[in-house]
């Protein structure tokens, strides 16, 4: 996927919305390609870094939340050692957003927690957010973040 086709399909979604669901996006997605906020050319360093770190965002189903929808996690590791945040998410709006935010860091090695730490909530002018262009049914979903940056990322099993 390049980014041309991506800059179509997001243009085409500020109009008319994707009609995601929050169903659509569960799973483990593995970041694939990042795109530096203003940049048409993939960022071919970081994409690596981030692949070789298996950097992955899980969305799941929230059953024992209040006010949420999803769960999401957002995770690298460094051979055993593994660096993840998590936190509630919920969809809002027509492109739609996914709204999140993580209230949990958790370090581990192999199966020991070596630091477990509950995180402040932003203030809600603040809250992080991908903006979804696409969730194809080939495996890969695509979204632009807050800070302007553009991911995609490849759903595995």
């Amino acid at each position: 996927m390049n980014f041309a086709i991506l800059n179509v399909r997001e243009k085409a979604v500020r109009l008319t919305g994707t009609g995601l669901k929050s169903s659509d996006l569960l799973g483990c997605w593995h970041l694939q390609t990042v795109w530096s906020k203003g940049d048409q050319n993939a960022n071919p360093f970081s994409s690596w870094m981030l692949r070789s770190l298996d950097a992955r965002l899980e969305i799941e189903a929230d059953f024992e939340g209040q006010s949420s929808e999803l769960r999401l996690s957002n995770a690298v590791n460094f051979g055993p050692l593994e660096l993840k945040f998590q936190g509630p998410g919920l969809l809002k709006g027509k492109r739609p957003l996914l709204i999140f935010h993580f209230d949990s860091l958790t370090l581990r090695i192999g199966g020991i927690v070596l630091l477990k730490k509950v995180l402040p909530t932003p203030d809600q002018k603040r809250m992080p957010f991908f903006a979804l262009i696409e969730r194809n049914p080939d495996g890969w979903m695509a979204a632009r973040g807050r800070g302007g940056g553009l991911a995609l990322w490849v759903l595995k099993d």
